[in-house]
């Protein structure tokens, strides 16, 4: 069953986070679509935004299209990432 009008699904986000992080070319709208069962394209689409580590990394013609495709792809955190000291603490 699809989330109500305007709620985003976060079972839908894990999925979607892991279809992107396993392709690290990206993928548009459509190949998400073509990967997840009963997902809408308004759906997805309000998914995509929500999610804070998605972004657009470029866009792409479609051969016959009128307009051109984004391709998302998510952010990868390293796996170590300290956070830096405040000047402070710092010994000059």
């Amino acid at each position: 069953m699809p989330a109500a009008k305007g709620k985003v699904n976060a079972n839908r986000i894990k999925d979607v986070r892991i279809l992107l992080r396993a392709a690290p070319d990206g993928l548009t709208v459509q190949e998400i679509m073509a990967l997840l069962p009963r997902v809408d394209e308004t759906h997805l689409s309000r998914i995509l935004r929500a999610m804070p580590d998605s972004y657009i990394d470029r866009w792409v013609s479609i051969t016959g299209a009128r307009w051109h495709r984004a391709v998302w792809a998510v952010v990868i955190p390293p796996e170590d990432c300290p956070r830096p000291h405040r000047k402070n603490d710092y010994d000059y």
